[in-house]
This record gives structure tokens, C-alpha cells and sequence, in this order.
């Protein structure tokens, strides 16, 4: 019934998914906090396996699930009801309900900005499979995109299943051919390669990290090879002109390197909800 009417009602699925990326932009949260540092203990049991050192006693079991969510000040533990996305954060005042203490407006900005980009998907595609994968993607390049502010890091346990998952999605059509997604795969990969390194080549500096390779890869492997050049003008364009205004404003110190995954996944949600229109406008301005 509730299937029914979700594909009969335009406004109620748009609806239904809002809310659903609330929810799944609160878990978000969790993964932008703690995947990183799940990371970071994990190359360091590796580095003591590797110099054969005696490992470290962590103290407490850490990953996606556990320990439960808690205030990272009075160290209690969140209830469920004061982890309504949004709105708890609005009934609180924006402060923990047990100490008081102010909490970070990321993550209520988080939280809303998931479930805005899931509306928005859903008004695009509307009911059915190709939704569901685009939404699952739309939330993998937002837990990148926060990941690579915080720690300059892409992390291939995201990047790459989803890579893999385009190829996959390929073999139906769903987004682009077999043919064109395994190409788009390796052009993606091989193009930002080449630029890292002719301009370690020339300047002797690494200009971007591995990462942004594996996801214009995954964008390749999504959409096709057509539309890596549209993703590439694009993030460099937003990259460029964000980048001049926080040095301008005094926002980033001009010798700071930017993370490009933010700009990069911008480009690849925009070319993959709206890329033949973009393409189409451009064409047209140029008279082609």
C-alpha cells in the first residue's frame, strides 16, 4: 500500500525521502567522526605488526556502532529522543541536555543538508531503482565530501565499493552502458593521474592525493566517460572561485592545500541529476 502511494504521489515520496535523509544524514554524522579515526588505529596496528612492536591495549571497542552516541564533554549518553535529527537540536537550544555545553552546528547542518539532497533526487527521479542507488550514492559523496574537509582523506572502504557498485549498475543501464561505464572508469582514473604526475614532474609537489583519482573514477563507472569532462570543468570552476574567496577573506591561508573531493563530488551530483541539460545549455551558448 505504502509502496503504492509512493509511486502514485509524487510529493508524498519527496516527502518520505526528506525524512529518510535526516535520519541517514544523523548516521552520517557518525561515519564523517569516526571512520577516520577507526582508520588511523588501524595503520597503526599494522605499523607495530610491520616493526614488529608490542601492540597498544586500546580501551574500549570503536567503530560505527559502538560505544553508543555521548557528549564528548560530560561524556553521558544521548538518548533516542534527543537524537531526533534537526529538531532535537532545536528543542535543546543547541546545548547538551545533561551539561549544558554548546553543540557543533555541523551536524544539524549535516542532517538538513542530507535530507535537502535527498528531496531533490527523489524530484528527479522519482520512484524507482534508479532512485534508490542514486540516494545511496548522494550519501556516500556527502560522508566523503566532510571526510576530505576534516582530514584531507578520501577513504577507499567508501570510494571503491561504490566504484565497483557503478560497473555493477552498468550491466542493467541504469545510468550509462557497460561499455561506457568501463571506459569512464579508466579515463577517470588515468586523466587526473596524469595531471598529478606531470605536475610532480614539474614542480616537484604532489598537487592532489589518490583519492580524487578513485573518484572520478567512480564517476566514470556511474555515468559514463561523456560526462568526466563536464565534472572536471566544474569542480576545477567551483574549486577555483571558492578558493580565491577564502583567501581573500582570510578564510584559508593562500599556501594551505584545498581538499578538491568536495568540488569534485559537487560536480558528479550535479552532472549526474542535470548533466545533459548542462551540456545542452553550454552547447547551445557556444552555437554547436
Amino acid at each position: 500500500m505504502l509502496l503504492a502511494s509512493l509511486q502514485q504521489s509524487p510529493l508524498l515520496l519527496i516527502s518520505v525521502v526528506f525524512v529518510l535523509g535526516l535520519l541517514v544524514g544523523s548516521f552520517l554524522n557518525v561515519v564523517i567522526y569516526r571512520l577516520p579515526v577507526m582508520m588511523q588505529a588501524g595503520w597503526r596496528r599494522e605499523c607495530h605488526d610491520y616493526l614488529q612492536l608490542p601492540l597498544e591495549e586500546e580501551a574500549e571497542v570503536f567503530n560505527l556502532m559502538l560505544p553508543a552516541s555521548h557528549c564528548p564533554s560530560c561524556k553521558a549518553e544521548i538518548k533516542a529522543y534527543q537524537n531526533i535529527p534537526v529538531l532535537s537540536y532545536l528543542l535543546l537550544g543547541g546545548k547538551c541536555g545533561h551539561c549544558g555545553v554548546k553543540i557543533a552546528i555541523r551536524y544539524p547542518l549535516i542532517e538538513a543538508f542530507s535530507g535537502l539532497c535527498s528531496a531533490i533526487v527523489a524530484w528527479h527521479f522519482g520512484y524507482g531503482v534508479a532512485l534508490a542507488f542514486a540516494l545511496l550514492l548522494t550519501w556516500s559523496l556527502i560522508a566523503l565530501s566532510f571526510i576530505d574537509i576534516d582530514q584531507h582523506l578520501l577513504p577507499d572502504s567508501i570510494t571503491l565499493p561504490m566504484l565497483w557498485l557503478g560497473l555493477l549498475l552498468s550491466l542493467f543501464d541504469i545510468y550509462s552502458s557497460s561499455h561506457d561505464a568501463i571506459i569512464g572508469a579508466i579515463a577517470g582514473y588515468l586523466s587526473l593521474w596524469s595531471v598529478y604526475q606531470l605536475f610532480k614532474l614539474l614542480t616537484g609537489k604532489e598537487g592532489m592525493g589518490y583519492g580524487d583519482f578513485k573518484l572520478l573514477a567512480l564517476f566514470g563507472a556511474w555515468l559514463g566517460w561523456q560526462y568526466l569532462p563536464l565534472i572536471v570543468l566544474l569542480s576545477s570552476l567551483v574549486g577555483a572561485v571558492i578558493g580565491v574567496a577564502m583567501i581573500v577573506f582570510g578564510k584559508r591561508d593562500a599556501g594551505k592545500p584545498i581538499p578538491f573531493g568536495p568540488y569534485l563530488a559537487m560536480a558528479g551530483w550535479l552532472a549526474m541529476l542535470f548533466g545533459q541539460e548542462i551540456n545542452a545549455l553550454y552547447l547551445h551558448a557556444a552555437g554547436l
